[in-house]
């Protein structure tokens, strides 16, 4: 990115879609040129022609498929950040596979479209790990994302892990308990039994009866084990003091 803002190239083959997102685009502070293509192969020879600082692609179009170009530009020797912006949810995960910096969903709002921009400024939204502010889950067919920040606790299911949110909902994703207690621990979540992880900021109570230790979050009362349970109380009590 220059000074001046990004050169973003936008690939969509519905000429209605590529001039809402080019006027979105250009109404945005950060974006200083606008180039675009209506088919990815197209984009592809503007691509090799000229230095773009983002591409916003369509996933489905005729010919060469957006998730194609996509898998192209990772041979680049310096490839631009991608952002899918479609109307396919399922493609989601694939999507990211690819390391997109976002994925956004048609009709797009101009706060999200704004949104994925900021994240090519940052550099931040590439591949969602267990560092991202995101989780992919997938329900019923259906890709979904999940805040971390409304992930109460996780609960290990083997290589899996049960995410469980305030709201509730809970959702199986294919990643051991012991990485996302180690990729999560700077997101303040923070082990408290073999099979559980709990983020301390949905942490209501912490109760002792008789010896045993458990926490309140939201509707569940879980348990602390006992070589958790002193670790568990000095970082409550260092959080509460700020």
């Amino acid at each position: 990115m220059t000074q001046s803002g990004l050169r973003v190239l936008l690939v969509d083959d519905e000429q209605p879609a590529l001039d809402e997102l080019g006027f979105l685009l250009s109404a945005d502070d950060r974006v200083r040129e606008v180039v675009t293509a209506a088919t990815a192969t197209e984009g592809l020879r503007i691509l090799r022609e000229t230095d773009v600082d983002a591409v916003f692609l369509d996933i489905q179009m005729p010919g060469l498929s957006g998730l194609e170009l996509a898998e192209v530009l990772g041979r680049f020797k310096e490839a631009p950040p991608v952002v899918f912006v479609t109307a396919h949810e399922q493609h989601a995960v694939e999507a990211f596979d690819l390391d997109a910096v976002d994925y956004v969903l048609k009709p797009v709002r101009a706060d999200r479209l704004a949104e994925a921009v900021r994240r090519v400024v940052s550099g931040t939204g590439r591949r969602p790990t267990p560092e991202d502010t995101q989780i992919a889950v997938e329900r019923g067919g259906v890709t979904r994302f999940v805040d971390r920040g409304d992930i109460s606790y996780v609960e290990a299911h083997g290589d899996y892990a049960r995410l469980h949110t305030r709201s509730g909902e809970a959702y199986l994703v294919r990643i051991p308990l012991s990485t996302l207690e180690e990729d999560w621990r700077s997101a303040g979540f923070h082990r408290i039994h073999r099979s559980l992880l709990v983020s301390l900021a949905h942490i209501d109570e912490l109760r002792t009866e008789a010896g045993r230790c458990t926490v309140v979050v939201g509707n569940d009362e879980l348990p602390v084990a006992r070589r958790h349970t002193r670790e568990l109380r000095d970082v409550l009590v260092r959080r509460a003091r700020g």
